[in-house]
């Protein structure tokens, strides 16, 4: 179906005028609903009519959330170029690749990568777009506000097809791997908006005021459209700073956020998180990971019950599965157990969980999770091979192992990755790693297996402690077998300061089994 997106923005600034569309906190700007709509205008028609960005054409963005707030889908949907996201916070080296992936004629960029990357791009002949001022002008590299300043405010007027024009790219976060190049039409990404909007949760008012700290380029990107067409306020900050962050919600009187579970325990250490008044927040998003349930309790004691999980994907961007505050609410003790769902299926998604044959698993089976709605993708940019792979006859195969309680909510057991197989049996990671963090002394750990002559895999921990506390090796693996069995409880514990993670906050489990892998001689799978 033809869209002229121009139309649905003005609309929003008709209705929306003065309040306020978007605030950057680093840089200071504050743009209400017309104030945004004519800016977004104007950088549609400096892409046209100054960089030459049509149909067919890519653009790349490898900016902070402030300036990818004014690249996002608001600007993107009123053009017809192909943008592709990036994570600002990447290597030099995936950028490069993303790059060489994308293809893209223009690339908007921080000034702080001017010196790195400047060689790179300009080797593969693409127009360089810095966001601030020049200070030592070079060949093909041009100021974002100048090229802007000089454009119409009109309504560029363009029509897309809905369904077929590929809108973006996005790079999946490569947790296991290089990254994926996965495409969204414009219809993907109105059915993100209508997933939130049908979340049992109604958070989306005119008033809301939704903060970012999570790259916008991923996950936290997927609430920007749900807030922007309710005329609500999307707040950006560019460093993963949680002091700032405790700061930014009381000035500016936050309602609604979203952070990782491994952020979320940091909050719990965290003194300026004790002094701070939270009391305008009434909604906090989590997902990306599975939450541990004894941190989640710990977590809903400090800041109430305002917590809604999420369950979404590169592949499958709107919501999927949803744990609502209602769900989160514990009234009786057999309501615990529930905290560790992933939570049920949201309205107009399909969901099934199959066998390694892709035939659905009888009552509590744990399988494979498929998913199909409007949102799965159009597939992975050049890449049909792994494309076919992955989706079958609309169905997104997610790779997160999982099963159906009787009530209908779906609890995630492992990555299939992830699954470790010790002498014959199956371990969880996931499972193994939520009973680690319940210990009073643990801040967050990872779960891998790692080479045994005997068994194949033995389970073994990496734990972080949390501040001032000590913990022995044989007393937490005891606490584990204690919990959930002696063959599923790690042999060996390894406490450290810090575990890898990735840009956007998950621990990277993959980086911790490497090195033992490796040390073998074998390959992590």
């Amino acid at each position: 179906m033809k869209i002229n997106y121009s139309s649905h923005f003005q609309s929003l600034a008709d209705q929306y005028a003065e309040n306020e569309a978007l605030v950057n906190v680093e840089r200071n700007r504050r743009y209400t609903y017309r104030a945004m709509h004519l800016l977004t205008n104007q950088i549609v028609n400096m892409m046209r009519e100054e960089l030459s960005l049509k149909s067919g054409d890519h653009f790349i963005n490898i900016l902070d959330n402030d300036n990818m707030g004014l690249l996002h889908l608001p600007t993107i949907l009123k053009g017809d170029a192909t943008a592709a996201f990036t994570n600002f916070r990447d290597s030099l080296d995936e950028h490069t690749w993303q790059v060489d992936c994308a293809k893209p004629k223009v690339a908007f960029i921080e000034n702080s990568l001017i010196e790195s990357h400047y060689t790179m791009l300009r080797e593969r002949d693409v127009a360089i777009v810095c966001m601030d001022p020049i200070e030592e002008p070079k060949e093909g590299l041009y100021c974002f506000w100048s090229l802007v300043n000089a454009a119409s405010k009109a309504n560029p007027n363009i029509e897309i097809d809905d369904r077929d024009h590929n809108v973006l790219i996005r790079f999946t976060g490569g947790t296991t791997g290089k990254g994926k190049p996965a495409m969204y039409s414009a219809d993907n990404w109105m059915a993100i908006r209508d997933s939130f909007y049908a979340l049992p949760d109604k958070v989306w008012k005119s008033h809301t005021r939704m903060l970012h700290i999570a790259p916008v380029s991923h996950g936290s990107g997927l609430l920007w459209l749900p807030a922007f067409y309710a005329g609500a306020c999307n707040i950006t900050l560019n460093e993963p700073d949680l002091v700032r962050y405790c700061q930014t919600i009381e000035k500016e009187r936050v309602t609604s956020a979203m952070l990782v579970p491994t952020i979320l325990y940091r909050l719990l250490e965290l003194k300026e998180a004790r002094d701070s008044d939270f009391s305008t927040l009434q909604n906090m998003f989590y997902g990306a990971a599975p939450m541990s349930p004894a941190k989640l309790s710990l977590l809903q004691e400090k800041f109430g019950n305002i917590f809604i999980q999420v369950y979404a994907s590169t592949e499958h961007p709107a919501i999927a599965l949803s744990l609502s505050k209602q769900a989160h609410r514990i009234e009786k003790p057999e309501d615990e157990g529930r905290l560790a769902a992933a939570g049920q299926v949201a309205a107009g998604i399909e969901l099934v969980i199959n066998d390694s044959e892709g035939k659905q698993v009888e009552g509590q089976e744990i399988g494979e999770i498929w998913i199909r709605s409007r949102a799965t993708i159009q597939g992975y940019y050049q890449n049909p091979e792994q494309t076919a792979e992955e989706f079958i006859n609309g169905y997104w195969k997610s790779g997160d192992m999982g099963y159906k309680d009787t009530e209908g909510f779906i609890y995630l057991v492992d990555r299939k990755k992830d699954m470790i197989i010790s002498g014959g049996f199956n371990v969880y990671a996931t499972e193994v790693e939520a009973i680690v963090n319940s210990h009073k002394a643990v801040l967050m750990s990872a779960v891998v297996g790692i080479p045994h002559e005997e068994w194949g895999e033995a389970v073994h921990a990496e734990v972080m402690l949390r501040e001032g506390q000590e913990l022995g090796e044989k007393e937490l693996i005891q606490f584990v077998k204690d919990k959930i069995g002696s063959y599923k409880a790690p042999k060996t514990v390894l406490v450290v300061d810090e575990l890898p993670m990735s840009v956007v906050g998950k621990v990277l489990r993959r980086s911790v089994r490497e090195k033992y892998w490796k040390a073998a001689g074998r390959k992590v799978g």
